[in-house]
């Protein structure tokens, strides 16, 4: 509430009290008084803007700060998906006769590795 009666009331007040000086006064004097006071509450009304700018960048800047300590505590950032996880490991020993839908093991051709590729010859 109080932020609010700074930064909106206090320059409304002082442009309209600018406005009322120029409309009473009528002289040549009092509408360069009252524009004066007129550029004053506008110079009030931008000081606050400014300083919200300012003060938005840093909340920015804190959420980024807060956005890479999650990821180097769980090595993802946080609005991403969190991965699932990793399946089990293969049994590399032969499937047993007496369970059905097990999966058939996996051969591959004698003397290849399957973590080295072929390379081309030539």
């Amino acid at each position: 509430m109080v932020l609010k009666v700074v930064r909106y009331w206090l320059p409304g007040v002082v442009v309209l009290a600018g406005v009322l000086a120029m409309v009473v006064g009528g002289s040549p004097e009092a509408l360069e008084g009252g524009a004066a006071i007129v550029g004053a509450g506008a110079s009030i009304w931008l000081i606050n803007l400014l300083f919200r700018i300012g003060v938005t960048g840093d909340r920015e800047r804190d959420e980024e700060d807060a956005a890479r300590a999650y990821f180097d505590r769980h090595g993802r950032w946080p609005d991403e998906a969190a991965r699932p996880a990793p399946p089990p490991p293969h049994n590399r020993e032969a499937p047993s006769a007496g369970h059905p839908g097990s999966p058939a093991p996996q051969r591959r051709p004698p003397g290849r590795s399957p973590a080295r590729p072929r390379r081309p010859q030539g």
